[in-house]
């Protein structure tokens, strides 16, 4: 029964593995090392903070925006407009302001701490010494392309 193979215990996944294995066109996926996920999770727990970031910038953008005071995309926009116009605002929202900005700041900290590791990281790296050869190839990108890659 196909249901049955949906079932977690040893029979099923043996079962689901003699499936697999009579599937000449199956693909599997390779196994990385533990330097590949180790680097996979720096680059996860980077892209956290950004995407942290940039949630943060949304939020104090849609805050001010209550006020009367529509900011540009650019981050450094953002930052401006609020410095010009927050004497303007009440002590509640100058707290909120201050308080997102030192997110913000403490966001883009860790950004940089984890730009750092990657970047030396890269350096050791034979594989991401030969990818950051090409134009427009840095640390961050070899080495995402490194912890990706699949050896066989």
């Amino acid at each position: 029964m196909i249901c049955d193979l949906w079932v977690r215990n040893d029979a099923a996944d043996a079962l689901a593995i003699c499936e697999a294995v009579r599937r000449p066109h199956m693909r599997f996926v390779p196994v990385k090392d533990e330097e590949q996920q180790s680097m996979q999770c720096l680059h996860r727990t980077r892209q956290g903070f950004i995407e942290g970031r940039t949630a943060s910038y949304n939020r104090l953008r849609g805050l001010v925006s209550e006020f009367g005071f529509i900011a540009p995309q650019r981050t450094e926009s953002l930052r401006r407009l609020v410095a010009e116009h927050r004497e303007n605002l009440t002590g509640w929202v100058r707290q909120c302001i201050d308080t997102l900005l030192e997110h913000i700041d403490a966001i883009e900290l860790k950004i940089a701490e984890y730009d750092r590791i990657l970047a030396t990281i890269a350096k050791q790296d034979s594989r991401s010494q030969n990818l950051m050869k090409l134009k427009g190839v840095g640390p961050t990108t070899a080495s995402a392309l490194v912890a990706n890659w699949h050896c066989s």
